[in-house]
């Protein structure tokens, strides 16, 4: 059965009790060189300081670290007051692409480049945190999320399904579910439009569009989004809607989580960041399927997007302590240790590391065996007017719910950048 509601706090403890047995941490000051660490994970406030920096302590007794948030909706205003009035931290939590990019050009943070250790971040994990030719890394790559299907592994075993492989499997799984009547098929609602898009779109979509081959075309004009790739994934798309359940386009994506919880939904289109939201509520086993692949063969993709890097403050003064931490976040020791702590967020790095959630566990496999690539519209393709990715969210709630064929929904989509940005004016 799945682990309850305490099930975060006990792998914190465990990795607490684990690590005071071995780890000797020094007061702050005593002459140890002090490094503070701007962040947005407040929720992350205990595994940074309970798990991740004694860790850090035991190997560097000379450099104290401290994690010190600020709320979410807060962090990128309240950031930019600090870096502009210099008491901002030595090392920058980064979002990906353009926030990050736009405080580099600003010269708040250093290039990276000779980093030691940077070496085990493929080019797709460091896309989020370079400059649009690739020539500068200005942060390192810390985690991502991976979209995929979480599902009741006790619904399937009742109705004799197997998780699906391919496309065809998928909607044969879909069909089974709903002629049995017991389950709703999928939770998923559109009525906040961003899951259509990222739990949908851009998790189905990169196996039409070939993953990272795809994003880097639409992003050199020399493919549209009006193109077959990008009409099938929204063809596809639109089957959903006989999947959903009554009453979805008035459902949140809290209802969602809700329903699947409940054990009222067999499958849930997810992304990784879900598993701790299940751990806590859901009362049954689950297991996890990747997006299908159309046809039923070629070559896999999934995406598994950057969604947390780290940086040095340009005005530090203490610049060769923070890539002395940067380094150790490079390490397969901080690997294991951050993507324990925080399943559903996965390290970036190339190691090999083994998971003790099961589902976090089948998330990361993927990995060895498919292609990632990242949400096709976060790098470049949404700067400007109108925004590539808000209307990706519009286009996709419209097309499940039947007001926008998916023809139509390619073609705004193609328009709307088209306005714009000039490798898409030919």
């Amino acid at each position: 059965m799945a682990q309850t509601g305490i099930w975060r706090t006990a792998v914190i403890l465990a990795f607490t009790v684990a690590l005071s047995s071995i780890v000797t941490i020094l007061p702050s000051g005593a002459g140890a060189q002090q490094l503070r660490i701007e962040s947005w994970r407040s929720d992350d406030r205990d595994i940074w300081t309970g798990i991740i920096l004694p860790a850090f302590a035991q190997q560097h007794p000379g450099i104290d670290v401290k994690f010190t948030p600020t709320a979410p909706t807060e962090y990128n205003a309240s950031l930019n007051a600090r870096l502009a009035g210099g008491t901002a931290g030595d090392l920058i939590t980064c979002r990906p692409f353009d926030a990050a990019l736009a405080l580099y050009k600003q010269g708040h943070l250093v290039a990276l480049d000779d980093l030691a250790g940077l070496e085990h971040f493929s080019d797709v994990a460091r896309s989020a945190w370079q400059t649009d030719d690739g020539a500068v890394t200005f942060c390192l790559p810390l985690a991502s999320v991976i979209h995929g299907f979480i599902y009741n592994k006790e619904a399937f075993e009742e109705l004799g399904l197997m998780p699906p492989e391919t496309e065809a499997d998928f909607f044969a799984v879909l069909d089974a579910i709903a002629g049995d009547g017991g389950y709703t098929p999928m939770a998923m609602g559109t009525s906040d439009q961003w899951e259509a898009a990222t739990m949908g779109f851009q998790s189905i979509g990169p196996n039409y569009w070939k993953g990272e081959v795809g994003r880097r075309a639409l992003i050199a004009g020399e493919a549209k989004l009006t193109d077959a790739p990008y009409v099938a994934t929204l063809a596809h798309l639109a089957r959903w809607s006989a999947y959903l359940g009554r009453g979805y386009k008035a459902q949140s994506y809290a209802d969602s989580q809700t329903l699947f919880s409940l054990g009222r939904a067999a499958i849930y289109p997810a992304g990784s960041w879900d598993i701790a939201t299940f751990r806590a509520q859901a009362p049954f086993e689950m297991g996890a399927f990747k997006p299908p692949v159309p046809g039923g063969a070629g070559d896999c993709h999934i995406s598994d997007h950057t969604d947390i890097g780290i940086g040095v403050n340009a005005a530090s003064p203490n610049q060769d302590a923070a890539r002395t931490f940067l380094t150790w976040l490079t390490t397969p020791e901080f690997a294991t240790l951050f993507a324990n702590a925080l399943p559903g967020f996965f390290p970036l790095s190339d190691h090999t590391i083994t998971l003790e959630d099961p589902l976090a566990q089948e998330f990361i496999s993927w990995r060895a065996t498919c292609k990632s690539t990242i949400r096709n519209a976060y790098q470049i393709l949404s700067r400007g007017t109108p925004n590539l990715d808000a209307e990706i969210w519009n286009v996709s709630a419209q097309v499940i719910n039947g007001t926008l064929s998916p023809e139509d929904a390619a073609a705004r989509l193609e328009a709307g950048l088209a306005k714009w940005y000039a490798p898409h004016q030919q």
